[in-house]
């Protein structure tokens, strides 16, 4: 045992010199610490410059301004869509008034003049004076607007022979006027209000046909399709509502054609 100790103590001197000298002989560029000191020293000189680069730090700045633009046009957006949703909501409401008033008118005709107080012959020839001049007054005035408003005030009064008069007279002094699809449709009205459907269907069907553009052909088609359903013409009827809603889908006359739609088919028609 005491020989092996002392050839082991004999031995540990070499060893040590052994160690040493293979640590004296591994070069710097591959000893493994160094290498990886070096790495880190790289990698954060490279953080270090992206983090002071000047182009990064406007490019983030942009990127703010253009969310902040992007923002406000958002807002400037939901605000005009508020404001035509609501011009659109005012319009059916005053089209939907316009309408519900003519058919109060309608259905109350034969009572408004039963209880119209009746005039002496000198009174009655007097106001039948009275309207001729104001029509004669409306047709002379050069005015195709002038003409027009008193032939749509004539109609709202429940003045429906006069009014109707007065679209004719309308349309046979300015027939390029561009109100002249409104005052056809407005003609067929009269008609329509006293529920004379018979002359009420061609006169709505001259809108459609003669005056294409105008804005009343949804109506116009609307109208055809209610003066069919009332005369019992129910394929018709079905097939002119079904064209207001695939033509004008988005109209309050496409709500009120798909109302009656509806309407067919729960009756089985």
């Amino acid at each position: 045992m005491s020989a092996m100790t002392e050839k082991a103590n004999r031995a540990a001197p070499w060893v040590a010199a052994l160690l040493l000298v293979g640590c004296a002989t591994t070069p710097p560029e591959e000893d493994p610490v160094l290498l990886k000191l070096d790495e880190l020293d790289t990698r954060l000189e490279r953080v270090e410059r992206v983090v002071n680069n000047d182009s990064l730090i406007q490019l983030a700045a942009q990127v703010e301004q253009l969310q902040l633009e992007l923002r406000e046009i958002r807002g400037e957006v939901e605000t005009l869509r508020f404001d035509t949703e609501s011009a659109a909501a005012r319009q059916r409401d005053q089209y939907l008034d316009i309408d519900r008033r003519l058919q109060a008118l309608a259905s109350g005709t034969g009572a408004a003049y039963s209880s119209a107080p009746t005039l002496p012959a000198a009174g009655a020839a007097a106001a039948g004076a009275a309207a001729g001049a104001a029509i004669g007054a409306g047709a002379t005035g050069g005015s195709d607007r002038a003409l027009y408003e008193q032939a749509f005030d004539q109609l709202k009064e429940g003045r429906y022979d006069e009014a109707r008069r007065s679209f004719e007279r309308f349309l046979s002094e300015y027939p390029d006027s561009q109100l002249a699809g409104h005052g056809q449709y407005w003609l067929a009205e009269t008609y329509y209000v006293g529920q004379d459907f018979v002359k009420a269907l061609p006169e709505f069907r001259k809108v459609v046909e003669q005056y294409p553009q105008s804005r009343k052909v949804p109506d116009a088609l609307l109208k055809i399709g209610y003066c069919q359903y009332e005369l019992e013409q129910y394929g018709a009827a079905r097939q002119a509502l079904t064209d207001v809603t695939t033509r004008f889908p988005e109209t309050t006359a496409a709500r009120l054609a798909r109302q009656r739609l509806a309407q067919l088919a729960a009756e089985g028609r």
